[in-house]
């Protein structure tokens, strides 16, 4: 069974780039048990919360896999964390599970609802030159979640996939769709749960005619 690494959280501090010049990117494994609640993970705090967080992102999650295929590439060791994710999963495709796909993991039950889209302050934290092209090219993104029953999650806990939703919109199609391929946005539609992800995302453009 695919597993949770780490459970990770950060405090939002000064930084030198972005435009609110403060982050909680920077997010640490944490032990013990951490109560994932509908606006986040335990007190991890988002200083940004025009583009982050919010229901619809409550959770990010990245693989310990994908970590270490970007570590090969970058020539650098890459921490649980370091990709400002909550939950370094293990044993588990990220960008091949379906939006509205539901996990259960410890106490707290899950909702795939939303993909990371790379941001100035990634590349900055990360300090890797054209880095949000870098990685919007790296097709990896990994997922957010919705919470939909609050519980505790730790280390080592389980992913069950309890529901798998019947269509074609996994991470790296909704990825495509909002980044390189936007003649796939109206394919969207096929997924309910995505309406507010997908609606913050793009506004008025999430009601593009059908081509």
């Amino acid at each position: 069974m695919p597993l949770v690494e780490s459970v990770n959280v950060g405090t939002a501090v000064d930084v030198p780039w972005g435009q609110l010049k403060r982050s909680g990117i920077d997010k640490r494994p944490v032990d013990g048990p951490v109560r994932v609640h509908t606006l986040g993970v335990g007190h991890d705090e988002i200083a940004d919360l025009v583009n982050h967080g919010g229901e619809m992102q409550a959770v990010y999650a990245y693989s310990r896999e994908d970590l270490d295929t970007w570590a090969d590439l970058l020539g650098r060791t890459l921490s649980p964390g370091q990709f400002g994710e909550n939950l370094t999963t293990q044993g588990i495709d990220l960008n091949a599970v379906h939006a509205g796909d539901r996990w259960r993991i410890g106490g707290a039950l899950l909702e795939v609802s939303g993909v990371r889209i790379p941001c100035s302050v990634f590349q900055g934290f990360l300090d890797e030159p054209q880095w949000v092209k870098r990685f919007t090219q790296g097709r990896l993104p990994g997922p957010y979640l919705r919470v939909i029953e609050e519980g505790d999650i730790s280390a080592g806990d389980g992913i069950e996939i309890v529901e798998e939703r019947d269509h074609e919109i996994t991470i790296d199609f909704l990825f495509r769709a909002l980044t390189t391929e936007r003649h796939l946005i109206p394919a969207l539609r096929a997924e309910p749960r995505l309406e507010p992800f997908v609606r913050r995302r793009l506004g008025e453009r999430a009601d593009a005619p059908l081509k």
